[in-house]
């Protein structure tokens, strides 16, 4: 990595998430159930692959918003604890902290969220005089046609302008549009992260790996998370494997922000790519371990101590 400011720049989401596990059903109005545990955590999906590459030993900005309350506070001294700069996290006097609440049992998750000042979120907002100084930068939020233009200027603002080289995870497409223009985006792109589906829906293909090997022409590497089966990647046509690490899974919340700021982290420090995509399974196996996103994420001994005991 280049002698810069910060390790990582990274924009978007941070929010509460209070997780009410063992939830069966609603209370009948008018009446009240008492629960045995309620945990507040730090949520977000930009907001949690920044906690993990600080974890990790890393010293990553985020650029955000938090209201002017308890929560947004809770977030900041969150952010201290795990080396994250959080000097360009914003404050405001409109918009409260947003909150998600998580509602878990053995069989599903539903959600009640308020976005609060994750509504402001605009990729037009990045700061490309900041990402000057940080040897990488993260990207999240793409939200096709509604965003498209939006990203495709910025990718390529970064590129000329900056020395910076960037992750991009597309992420789910709510909207089920898919847009295969997205695929302009790539050449911008050294690092495209997609899930197993993602990758199926915007590559038009049978399996993750032609659609990953197609990407990869044009992107810097094209990196699936396949969940149980582990993940894969290709670079320069040929394809690398790693398999998944078993453990007992308590939370799948963030899941996929884990195994991003593990790759990222072996990338940044030179990894090979079978290592970068072991670091990333790591990360996403030891984050489900406990209630949280970003709470059984591991340092960056800790994460070398259980690949080694799981490969021993």
């Amino acid at each position: 990595m280049d002698a810069k400011k910060w390790d990582v720049y990274v924009y978007g989401d941070v929010n509460i998430d209070i997780v009410i596990p063992g939830v069966e059903k609603f209370p009948e109005p008018g009446q009240e159930d008492e629960v045995s545990v309620m945990e507040t955590f730090v949520g977000g999906g930009a907001a949690l692959f920044t906690l993990g590459v600080g974890k990790l030993g890393l010293h990553p900005v985020f650029q955000g918003e938090v209201g002017d309350d308890c929560y947004g506070e809770l977030i900041r001294n969150k952010f201290r604890e795990s080396n994250v700069d959080d000097s360009l996290l914003g404050v405001s006097k409109e918009l409260k902290t947003g909150i998600s609440l998580s509602f878990t049992n053995e069989k599903d998750r539903s959600f009640l969220t308020y976005r609060g000042t994750n509504e402001k979120i605009s990729i037009s907002q990045v700061d490309v005089e900041k990402v000057k100084e940080a040897a990488h930068i993260h990207v999240t939020g793409y939200a096709g046609s509604v965003n498209h233009n939006e990203y495709l200027e910025l990718l390529k603002k970064i590129k000329v302008e900056t020395q910076a080289t960037v992750s991009f995870d597309v992420g789910w497409d709510s909207t089920g549009e898919w847009k295969a223009e997205i695929r302009d985006l790539f050449p911008y792109i050294d690092v495209l992260f997609m899930n197993e589906t993602e990758a199926q829906h915007y590559g038009r293909k049978e399996t993750a790996e032609e659609a990953a090997r197609e990407f990869a022409r044009t992107a810097g590497m094209a990196v699936i998370k396949m969940g149980k089966k582990g993940s894969i990647a290709v670079k320069d046509g040929k394809l690398y494997q790693a398999a998944p690490y078993t453990v007992e899974a308590v939370d799948t919340t963030g899941a996929g922000d884990s195994f991003n700021a593990g790759f990222v982290y072996g990338f940044l420090k030179g990894k090979t790519m079978e290592e970068c995509l072991k670091c990333g399974n790591g990360c996403g196996a030891l984050s489900v371990t406990a209630l949280g996103g970003n709470t059984g994420f591991p340092t960056e001994d800790g994460l070398e101590a259980f690949m080694k005991s799981c490969e021993a």
